[in-house]
């Protein structure tokens, strides 16, 4: 069997060769790997930066998108136990039916940017929220931010808007209502507008999640949800802004919520998986690895293949 390996964290992950899987334990099913995403947890942990590294040596992956020894497809998710490789033996309670009809190579590359928004709707804003409310996504234009949109209106967001930098990407996000581009002094960004908003989630952080909170105009309660860290600054906001404002500031990702209530929910997710636009992808196999790891992909998602 092959599979990918960090041998030391700052190395590109290697294709080799290991001994072949042992039996499945009694609580496990083995699945053979269709499709498996390089999402910036996955890029993190392999660097060795994350909270769920580990020790070298390292095998990348969370989850994906395989098929049982018997012909069933099915996404799984691990923190334990990564999953580039030709085979994977994963837990049952891990597993999950893929519904039918559903592209492997689109769901690896989404389901994983799709949950951190669909925990934050889950677990992390104030609910129950009004019927039609109103979202505000900081950082549309990444691989979240643009499933981030189908999520909401999936659990009955009757507006969407999107702020981003690129003005040319942000018009090539489906679904918004309306866009928001970032002006090069992030302080100069113009929220005004936008006036009341029922939930906002923030893939940015630092200065323009700061700006934006700042210039909320919403006269009802807002849930503020911070998944991502795209700018690499922290967040420094003055007292008088929460003071002044009907704000829930949140964090989402795991610890806030805990796995088995993303286990227990993740099955609705799956349902609109099919629902969700195509993103741009790139795959590759997983034998060019070592290669195609430092190339980094300007447009879409990353994911390996047989």
């Amino acid at each position: 069997m092959h599979q990918a390996q960090v041998e030391a964290w700052g190395s590109a992950p290697r294709y080799i060769s290991v001994p072949d899987l042992p039996p499945p334990a009694e609580d496990e099913i083995r699945i053979k790997v269709l499709a498996a995403g390089v999402h910036q947890v996955v890029r993190s942990r392999a660097s060795g930066k994350h909270y769920t590294s580990g020790t070298p040596p390292h095998i990348p992956g969370v989850d994906g998108i395989g098929e049982t020894e018997d012909g069933k497809r099915v996404y799984w998710f691990s923190l334990d136990r990564g999953c580039f490789a030709e085979w994977v033996n994963m837990p049952k309670r891990n597993i999950r039916m893929l519904p039918e009809g559903t592209d492997p190579v689109q769901a690896a590359a989404v389901i994983n940017p799709a949950l951190s928004s669909w925990m934050a709707f889950q677990s992390r804003v104030n609910l129950p929220l009004p019927q039609g409310f109103s979202v505000l996504i900081l950082g549309a234009t990444l691989a979240s931010g643009r499933v981030a949109v189908e999520i909401a209106r999936g659990f009955g967001a009757g507006k969407v808007v999107g702020v981003a930098r690129d003005r040319g990407k942000l018009g090539s996000v489906e679904g918004l209502d309306e866009r928001i581009v970032v002006a090069e002094k992030v302080e100069e960004t113009d929220f005004s507008k936008f006036g009341d908003v029922d939930v906002i989630l923030d893939y940015v952080y630092g200065p323009l999640g700061a700006h934006c909170l700042a210039s909320l105009m919403s006269r009802k309660p807002t849930s503020y949800v911070h998944i991502g860290m795209l700018s690499g600054q922290d967040l420094v906001l003055p007292g008088a802004v929460i003071r002044s404002k009907n704000l829930t500031i949140r964090g989402s990702g795991p610890g806030s919520w805990a796995m088995h209530e993303m286990a227990e929910s993740i099955d609705g997710l799956l349902g609109l998986v099919k629902r969700i636009p195509k993103q741009p992808i790139k795959a590759a196999k997983l034998e060019d690895i070592e290669t195609v790891w430092g190339e980094g992909v300007k447009e879409g998602r990353l994911v390996f293949v047989p």
